[in-house]
């Protein structure tokens, strides 16, 4: 099972959360949570106006063994207007613009987005429970 908890955040808005929303998945080959802007295609949805985040920009897809990966899925744009960073344990990575990292099998950790225009952020909290 992949647990996702997603928190809105902006600059005016620094020490609190808004829109906390949580999305969980089996850890079942095929099995896919998106985060983004679309309601039709996301199980996590960020405003509507904050543009920094795609349609559909991120993917947590299962593998076949049950472990997840995460993809920063590339949009209609070149260059991204956001930053994605991995973060486990004291461990902090960027992501790659369209690029697929492995999430730890049975850890938790953290996703933030971060908007390069504005002090503003979609975190995205995981656990995957075996």
């Amino acid at each position: 099972m992949l647990e996702l908890t997603m928190a809105t955040v902006s600059g005016a808005d620094a020490g609190a959360t808004a829109g906390m929303t949580m999305a969980e998945a089996p850890s079942e080959p095929g099995a896919v949570l998106r985060v983004g802007r679309d309601g039709a295609v996301c199980r996590l949805v960020t405003p509507d106006d904050w543009l920094f985040v795609s349609r559909v920009h991120l993917e947590f897809l299962c593998g076949p063994d049950g472990s997840w990966q995460l993809t920063w899925l590339r949009g209609s744009q070149p260059d991204p207007a956001s930053e994605v960073r991995l973060t486990v344990g004291p461990h902090a990575q960027p992501v790659g613009y369209g690029a697929t990292v492995p999430l730890p099998r049975g850890g938790s950790g953290e996703i933030v987005v971060q908007d390069r225009t504005a002090p503003r952020s979609v975190n995205v909290g995981f656990f995957h429970e075996v």
